[in-house]
């Protein structure tokens, strides 16, 4: 599903007008990542959890050129689905 299907979809659900439904997108998002740049974990019942990790520094390998390649340590995002949503797709 695309971000403008996103949008449709919610306009459908809640009557909101197609600017109105793509500024909740955003604003969702933006929420999320403001939480996350604080170190929260967002979690959203029976969705899931969206969290910040800390990724340490490593040596990768290109695989096209096999050149060594050292990466520096990084927050990188992490998201954990809900188990109601785990049982739901099951």
């Amino acid at each position: 599903m695309t971000k403008g299907e996103l949008i449709g979809k919610l306009q459908d659900k809640t009557g909101l007008n197609k600017v109105q439904a793509e500024k909740v997108i955003k604003a969702f998002g933006d929420v999320v990542i403001e939480g996350l740049l604080a170190g929260q974990q967002v979690k959203i019942a029976g969705l899931g959890t969206f969290s910040a990790v800390q990724r340490s520094a490593r040596t990768v390998r290109n695989p096209k050129s096999g050149e060594q390649i050292d990466l520096p340590a990084m927050m990188v995002p992490k998201y954990r689905p809900a188990k109601s949503l785990k049982e739901w797709l099951n």
